[in-house]
């Protein structure tokens, strides 16, 4: 059963790509005493994500902030080094964190796994987009599998 409004965000570790390497991060303390907007996407580096889902996120980082959200990140099943080179790739600074769930633990816990397994890519997340406050969910949006809807930087500042 997929995360939902209400819902803790479950506190497990994953690694942030940061510009000094790879920095463990523990999600319960990361989402705590702020509101975070987190994406998740199926991959790193993979065409809707690149053209799309990431870039939605930069280009309304300025409002989402103006709105009260004080962080922003990125959430994929790829380990820090990947999300690192993406970020450098895509010209992220501190707009936005990338998070690295290579084991898709976190994944699981919030029940967005998505196995591709059959295509050559295992275990992915959903695409998604969430708001949460003080570590727990205030908004939700899952994609359908394929689409690019629901999830983007500006329906997450609609929500708000």
């Amino acid at each position: 059963m997929p995360i939902s409004v209400g819902d803790a965000i479950p506190a497990v570790k994953v690694m942030q790509a940061t510009a000094e390497g790879p920095k463990e991060v523990d999600t319960g303390e990361f989402f705590k005493g702020r509101t975070v907007a987190l994406f998740g996407v199926p991959g790193a580096f993979t065409p809707t994500c690149s053209a799309k889902h990431l870039p939605s996120f930069i280009d309304n980082a300025a409002a989402l902030k103006a709105k009260g959200v004080d962080a922003i990140a990125c959430m994929s099943v790829n380990d820090a080094f990947v999300m690192g080179a993406w970020a450098k790739d895509q010209g992220i600074t501190d707009q936005v964190a990338m998070l690295a769930d290579g084991s898709a633990v976190f994944t699981k816990a919030m029940g967005l796994e998505f196995d591709l397994t059959a295509r050559g890519l295992g275990v992915r997340c959903q695409r998604f987009a969430l708001v949460a406050k003080d570590g727990q969910v205030t908004h939700i949006a899952i994609e359908a599998p394929g689409a690019f809807e629901v999830s983007s930087g500006q329906a997450v500042l609609a929500a708000l």
